[in-house]
């Protein structure tokens, strides 16, 4: 029903940046869903990292990422971004977006309908 895609993962070195993206895609899709980023490191549980809502561009972030991480959203393209700076070796994990159906921010795993098959980013101590 919604396809995610994710893109722009890679091999950075401790302070340095990226930029990922998802592209939404699907008939269903609207702009009443909220998008959320998350990651997962090996060996530990799934976390969240940011979330924004399509239609008012409501954002939120987790304490580890905040001030570092930036969400965006092209409605236009039907892409959502995270901008990563000073990125840190604990930052290192496959980075996932996901989506479903609400007017808010969701932060919680278990709520998101939707999964991106993951894009790894690794930092460099």
């Amino acid at each position: 029903q919604v396809q995610l895609v994710e893109s722009g993962g890679g091999l950075v070195q401790a302070g340095g940046s990226l930029r990922l993206s998802c592209a939404a895609s699907g008939r269903t899709f609207s702009s009443s869903y909220a998008m959320g980023w998350f990651r997962q490191a090996p060996g530990k549980e799934r976390e969240f990292v940011a979330a924004i809502t399509w239609s008012g561009g409501m954002t939120y972030y987790a304490d580890s990422v905040k001030g570092r991480f930036t969400i965006s959203r092209d409605n236009a393209k039907n892409t959502v971004y995270v901008q990563m700076n000073s990125l840190k070796p604990e930052d290192t994990a496959v980075y996932y977006c996901a989506a479903r159906r609400s007017t808010v921010v969701v932060t919680s795993t278990r709520d998101y309908e939707y999964w991106g098959q993951g894009t790894q980013v690794t930092v460099s101590s």
